[in-house]
C-alpha cells in the first residue's frame, strides 16, 4: 500500500505542477479581474495545484514536494512562454531549463 500511496503522490504533485503552470499563465491574461474567463482559470488552476501539493506533502517530505512542485511550474511555464508567447529561447536558457528538469528528476530518484 505504501508503494501505491507514493507513487499517487508523486503523480499528484506533477500534475500540481502542471496546473501551477497553468495559473501563471492564466495570470498574464486576467487584465486586472476585466477577463472573467481568465481569472476563473487562474481559480481553478491555483486551487488544484495548492490542492495537489498538499495531497502529496502527505506521503513525500513537504520541503521536496515543494521544490519539485516549484520546479516543474516554473519549466512548464518557461516552456509554454516560448511556445506560445514568442519568449526568447537562448542556449543558456535551454540548458538552465534541462538542468531544472534533470533537479527535479534526481529529488524523484532520491525520493
Amino acid at each position: 500500500m505504501a508503494f501505491w500511496a507514493a507513487n499517487w503522490a508523486w503523480g499528484a504533485l506533477f500534475l500540481g505542477g502542471l496546473f501551477e503552470a497553468g495559473f501563471t499563465t492564466a495570470l498574464r491574461h486576467i487584465d486586472g479581474g476585466r477577463n472573467i474567463g481568465a481569472l476563473i482559470a487562474f481559480l481553478v488552476s491555483v486551487t488544484a495545484s495548492m490542492g495537489l501539493l498538499a495531497l502529496a506533502g502527505r506521503h513525500i517530505p513537504m520541503g521536496t514536494a515543494y521544490a519539485v512542485w516549484a520546479g516543474i511550474g516554473a519549466a512548464a511555464t518557461a516552456i509554454i512562454g516560448v511556445a506560445c508567447y514568442a519568449e526568447p529561447m537562448s542556449l543558456v536558457r535551454g540548458l538552465l531549463v534541462i538542468g531544472l528538469i534533470g533537479c527535479i528528476v534526481g529529488l524523484k530518484a532520491l525520493g
